[in-house]
């Protein structure tokens, strides 16, 4: 039996991808990448959707696959330039059909297929891209992209005849309608509403990132999925101050927090979690209780008692809520450049 590995996010596209080349009676294994970058996401998830549901429902395997540190380094310095914000797009598809080549290679499949939509993004997903990118990927003419093929040159696995043409689509454009007449033909009725996933597409996350690589070109995970949470304060280069908005947020700096850290929060009211990560001072100390003070139900009292915890202790300092002046100071935000402590 031929055999495909598939890119694969859990979304419609890619779903429907697989789905059109199963219908020829070609096995496929389906590959999806997670990185740091995406949605919260875990061994039963991906960006778009869960990616095992369908899987289980039509006969597909499906493997995960981090690109970690690979994906951090193309996203600090893309062959191919960054889209509107920090996304590499053209950086990354490279990245995962390279990536998708190896498990060609090892499990003996024949060809790659994809859900791209010729002209559905306009950075990657466009007719004279593609063939520059499988090139760059090593895979000239084995990326088969089932829902635009006909619009699309010949693929090997077509000029060999694994592939029909005439059971490939010709769709194009930003619409959907098209993919869901398709999905209630093949039988797929459960799938996500269209989502961008990609967290270097939004305009303040990558505005924090762009922030903490001026300052750290080589930031470790933990600040990486920091900049998913809270408000932000820049204390000084080596050192960032992160208030915690919500009760998920506040679970979320607890759960990264580590034993050299300061996490401080507001006693007898209502209040935010508030860490404090890297070099800290007195100083430190009392700029980071004052914005947790402002965030908390004591924002109006005159003074307000903040809990430390830092290095297996605990203690209490006394301070004043931080006024709008030392918000605008530290605040790291796309209208206000962060103002570096001395």
């Amino acid at each position: 039996m031929p055999r495909a590995i598939a890119l694969y996010s859990g979304g419609l596209d890619s779903t429907l991808a697989i789905l059109t080349i199963l219908d020829q009676g070609i096995d496929v294994t389906a590959i999806t990448f997670l990185n740091h970058f995406g949605c919260d996401i875990n061994d039963r998830s991906s960006c778009s959707k869960d990616p095992f549901s369908a899987a289980e429902k039509f006969g597909f395997d499906v493997k995960l696959s981090h690109l970690s540190e690979k994906f951090l380094e193309i996203v600090k310095n893309p062959k191919f330039g960054h889209g509107k914000n920090m996304n590499p797009c053209i950086d990354c598809r490279i990245l995962m059909l390279k990536e998708a080549k190896e498990l060609m290679h090892m499990s003996g499949a024949d060809f790659i297929i994809t859900g791209e939509v010729v002209g559905q993004r306009p950075m990657s997903q466009r007719k004279n891209s593609f063939p520059m990118i499988d090139k760059q990927a090593g895979l000239k003419g084995l990326v088969l992209r089932p829902l635009s093929a006909k619009f699309l040159e010949l693929t090997v696995p077509e000029q060999e005849g694994i592939v029909r043409r005439d059971a490939l689509h010709g769709i194009i454009g930003r619409s959907r309608k098209p993919q869901m007449a398709l999905a209630r033909k093949l039988g797929l009725t459960d799938y996500p509403a269209p989502a961008g996933g990609c967290l270097l597409t939004e305009p303040n996350y990558a505005f924090r990132l762009k922030e903490l690589l001026s300052f750290s070109k080589d930031p470790c995970f933990k600040d990486i999925n920091l900049l998913r949470v809270g408000r932000h304060f820049r204390f000084s280069p080596e050192c960032k101050i992160i208030v915690g908005r919500n009760e998920k947020d506040n679970e979320a700096l607890l759960s990264l927090t580590d034993p050299d850290d300061y996490v401080l929060h507001i006693e007898g009211v209502g209040s935010p979690e508030t860490l404090i990560s890297g070099k800290v001072t007195d100083y430190t100390l009392s700029v980071a209780a004052s914005l947790c003070a402002r965030y908390s139900g004591a924002r109006h009292l005159s003074e307000a008692t903040a809990s430390v915890s830092a290095k297996g202790g605990r203690y209490s300092i006394k301070v004043r809520p931080a006024d709008d002046e030392t918000l605008e100071m530290y605040r790291i935000e796309m209208k206000t450049t962060a103002v570096v402590s001395s």
